[in-house]
């Protein structure tokens, strides 16, 4: 399997596509004006300790307090969320993949937590906050790392169970025993396989650097505040994906290309020849098809191959996924056509899960079947496919109803809220195109027009508030578009544009070539 990783960085927004044989699974967008939290850890205040949802409340600094549950104050077992790991030889051996149903919930009183009102706290961020939730946090601190996962205040040995040989587990363990620090747990990482204990120990000491310096912090700070940042997206993204089967890494900013180049130079030197630095007039994005595809992935419809297709709606409480026949004629056996198309739609289900980070409760409402199995079939396709998947998921059979349960991992935002933002209009029922991703789409509409045509004069026309946000808050983006394109581009404020869409026209004729480029 092919597999390549795009970073394209833009005027408001760095995006990174992960393609598997030329086709998008995953996607991700940094914004500079919004700081990811996962993976931060704060110095923080208690508000109040409420028995009665088994939590606390955190102020860590923002408009929202953080919520803690009693299940995430120091019990080691939440470290899962990091990786599933195995913590002694015997497990290694038995090389079994742990359970994914839900865990048991752990019932506390107020008074076995030991914590208190105003009380100061470190913790870090595990889920990123939502709607009108505050960030989920959790006591159990963890710095990772290229090859290690540092754990303060802990004294064991895991290693990932996304190592299958046993050998290796053994060999890692021991080099684990070798540097593991008193009073402190490590983590082996899935893309520790074939490392020596040079490269762990380095990987080890430059953990133990930040762990001091965050020791420092929290001393020198008052509550509450940030003490410990995690690296930027596409830092991360190389920190955490890159392995043997990643084939290419490419980049289209010089700056960005540096930064990364450095960072693998100094984690893993054997990779540098996989990082290539884009150059070519045509986007990133539109040479890999990648926007094409990013457009479908914030459509409710996905058109399957054989003509039927899936409905994707997202709730509060849950997303919901409907299977439709479409389309599709088939045979004249009604069973033998609601399998294939439940089949194909399985697949398509599980890279739409990845693709759009979709997390929490999900409900699946197949076509109905009479047969056991093939509803059994329906099932495996689906836990195959979503194997793939970095996320933990818990998946249940099929429902006298018809429909599949499953749950899967949340830690961020899923795509359609990271690139869409609250309409000003329907105050919420419905969605918009984001500013920053605007301004995206209009950058490379510029890109392209540049190598099409040699007009040089337009006039941009886009809604009198998006204007205004370009004048106040981005008054450089259309001079740089203009420098980078050489072209000279009038801002036209027309309340006739909606306020997620934008208009191009000729200066000259005044034609609109909006849908031209």
């Amino acid at each position: 399997m092919e597999k390549t990783i795009l970073i394209s960085e833009m005027a408001k927004e760095t995006r990174i596509a992960i393609l598997e044989n030329g086709e998008l699974v995953e996607f991700f967008v940094e914004k500079p004006e919004k700081n990811r939290l996962v993976g931060s850890i704060f110095k923080g205040k208690v508000e109040n300790v409420i028995e009665g949802i088994q939590a606390a409340f955190v102020d860590i600094g923002y408009a929202t307090n953080a919520f803690l549950p009693f299940s995430e104050i120091e019990d080691s077992s939440a470290l899962a969320y990091i990786e599933n790991i195995s913590r002694d030889e015997e497990e290694d051996e038995q090389d079994v993949e742990m359970d994914l149903k839900p865990s048991r919930k752990i019932h506390l009183r107020s008074g076995d937590v030991n914590l208190k009102k105003n009380q100061e706290i470190l913790v870090q961020v595990i889920k990123e906050p939502f709607a009108k939730k505050g960030a989920r946090v959790t006591t159990n601190i963890s710095l990772p790392g290229r090859f290690l996962v540092l754990v303060p205040n802990a004294d064991y040995i895991g290693i990932s169970r996304k190592i299958f040989q046993v050998n290796e587990k053994r060999r890692l363990r021991q080099i684990a025993k070798s540097i593991k620090p008193p009073k402190f747990g490590i983590i082996i990482r899935t893309v520790a396989q074939g490392k020596d204990a040079k490269s762990l120990r380095a990987d080890l000491t430059a953990m133990m650097r930040k762990w001091k310096q965050l020791e420092e912090n929290v001393k020198n700070s008052q509550a509450p505040a940030c003490v410990y940042a995690d690296m930027e997206m596409s830092a991360t993204i190389i920190r955490d994906l890159l392995t043997p089967d990643v084939d290419k890494i490419i980049v289209d900013t010089k700056d960005l290309y540096r930064n990364i180049l450095a960072y693998i130079k100094s984690t893993s030197p054997e990779f540098v020849n996989k990082l290539e630095y884009y150059h070519s007039k045509n986007p990133l994005f539109e040479q890999y098809n990648v926007e094409k595809e990013f457009e479908k992935s914030l459509s409710k419809k996905i058109w399957l191959k054989s003509g039927g297709f899936i409905v994707i709606e997202h709730t509060e409480a849950m997303t919901t996924i409907d299977v439709n026949s479409g389309k599709f004629i088939g045979k004249n056996d009604q069973e033998a056509n609601s399998l294939k198309i439940n089949l194909q739609a399985a697949k398509e289900i599980a890279r739409q899960l990845r693709l759009r980070d979709v997390g929490g409760l999900i409900m699946i409402d197949f076509i109905d079947m009479e047969i056991d199995e093939n509803k059994r079939k329906v099932v495996q396709e689906t836990k195959r496919e979503l194997h793939k998947d970095r996320a933990k998921v818990s998946v249940a059979n099929i429902s006298d109803f018809g429909i599949l349960e499953m749950t899967r991992q949340r830690t961020r935002l899923n795509l359609l809220h990271s690139v869409s933002e609250e309409c000003p209009t329907c105050h919420g029922s419905g969605r918009v195109t984001s500013k920053g991703s605007i301004v995206t789409k209009i950058e490379s509409w510029f890109r392209r027009f540049k190598i099409k045509s040699r007009e040089r004069r337009l006039d941009l026309h886009v809604h009198p508030d998006f204007a205004s946000y370009l004048k106040e808050s981005t008054s450089r983006i259309l001079f740089k578009i203009q420098l980078r394109n050489l072209i000279r581009i009038k801002l036209v404020e027309d309340s006739t544009v909606n306020i997620d869409e934008f208009r191009v026209l000729l200066r000259k004729s005044g034609r609109d070539v909006t849908n031209e480029y």
